[in-house]
């Protein structure tokens, strides 16, 4: 009982930071300029800081993704995935929207497989945004079935990011993705749709062995394509390929040089997404191996295209449930084998969440230099 007193003490007090005339978020918000074109407003922001603190506590998800699909068009190396899945059993729009209203969470992510394979894509992103419209919706996608259409139909819909895989800041990309002509497309399509000015577009990283020596021209890219960019790190389990791991010194010594040279290129440059903290982070998991206490099935989880819940995209363990997830998975997780971005960004004690979150407002609301 007294947990629970706590707990509500701590959660009236946290709304009134947020939302009273002298909160941090009011603070911020009002400053924002009035041409924001974002689908995401302050109000809604605030709502979903709100709800963001609400589940923390709660232990409910800050993130659900969607697996809306598991086929995909391309076949690329350092995934388990590649090629379509005939007959896959797959849930409709309007159990995402009961899903989501259900679950709750301030962030829902669409992703695959390659989810712009789903002849019901904007549907599905309908229905989600119609169901629980202050929920930020981000879609992810390599980007082979991007075009102009799709992409404004997505953010008529309710779209609030799209995020491109992008491996490489060349044709290597192709190689990469086993997908020929794929950078090419993109280098023509991403800066067509970064015009129409919503700021939306973020190209999305695995650090590798390989793109190492790239990650700074990869920064400079998506300057030059007028989107942001997002770094996580790679990991070994999906194929158990540890050759595209950073573990020798002589790499880890230049990531360290590179991570640092990224966080100064992001005092000068609005395009880099990443806090310092991740960056940090980012290196202590390639030194270490591994990353402890992982939250996979509370603060995050994915939901496969016929409904069933697993606790990560990497743990495949089906169940029905969150409590039942939590309770045969969760409670007992040990793995500490991933540092990618759906955990990296809900890892944080709650007090470091709040105080990132102007930061990752401002990335939402401020127009790219």
């Amino acid at each position: 009982m007294t947990k629970f007193l706590n707990s509500q003490v701590a959660l009236y007090k946290l709304r009134q930071l947020w939302t009273k005339p002298h909160g941090i978020w009011y603070k911020y918000s009002i400053n924002l300029p009035a041409n924001n074109m974002s689908n995401f407003s302050p109000p809604d922001a605030a709502r979903a800081v709100w709800r963001g603190v609400r589940n923390y506590i709660t232990k409910r998800p800050l993130v659900v993704s969607f697996e809306v699909t598991l086929s995909c068009n391309c076949n690329c190396r350092h995934c388990d995935l590649g090629g379509i899945i005939r007959d896959e059993k797959q849930i409709k729009p309007d159990e995402f929207a009961r899903l989501t209203r259900s679950l709750d969470p301030p962030l829902v992510q669409i992703s695959g497989g390659e989810p712009l394979l789903r002849k019901d894509i904007v549907d599905i992103v309908r229905a989600i945004k119609q169901s629980r419209g202050t929920s930020y919706l981000m879609l992810v996608t390599n980007g082979v079935l991007l075009n102009e259409h799709n992409y404004l139909q997505m953010h008529k819909a309710g779209l609030n990011q799209l995020s491109v895989s992008l491996d490489f800041p060349d044709e290597r990309h192709d190689d990469f993705r086993r997908h020929r002509g794929l950078y090419k497309h993109l280098d023509e399509t991403l800066p067509q749709l970064a015009r129409f000015g919503y700021r939306d577009i973020i190209l999305n990283t695995a650090i590798t062995k390989d793109n190492l020596k790239d990650l700074l021209p990869l920064a400079q890219k998506a300057k030059e394509w007028n989107v942001s960019i997002s770094y996580s790190a790679y990991t070994p389990l999906r194929t158990g390929n540890s050759s595209y791991s950073i573990n020798d010194g002589g790499d880890l010594e230049l990531l360290r040089k590179t991570i640092y040279e990224l966080i100064e290129l992001k005092k000068r440059n609005g395009h880099i997404t990443n806090s310092r903290a991740v960056f940090l982070n980012t290196i202590k998991f390639f030194e270490q191996g591994h990353m402890p206490n992982c939250k996979a099935g509370v603060r995050f989880f994915v939901v496969m295209p016929d409904g069933a819940f697993v606790p990560c995209s990497l743990h495949r363990h089906r169940y029905f449930n969150q409590r039942d997830m939590m309770k045969n998975f969760s409670r007992t997780n040990q793995c500490g084998a991933c540092y990618v971005s759906i955990r990296s960004y809900t890892d944080p004690s709650i007090w470091k969440l709040l105080k990132d979150a102007p930061g990752y407002g401002k990335r939402l609301f401020v127009k790219s230099a």
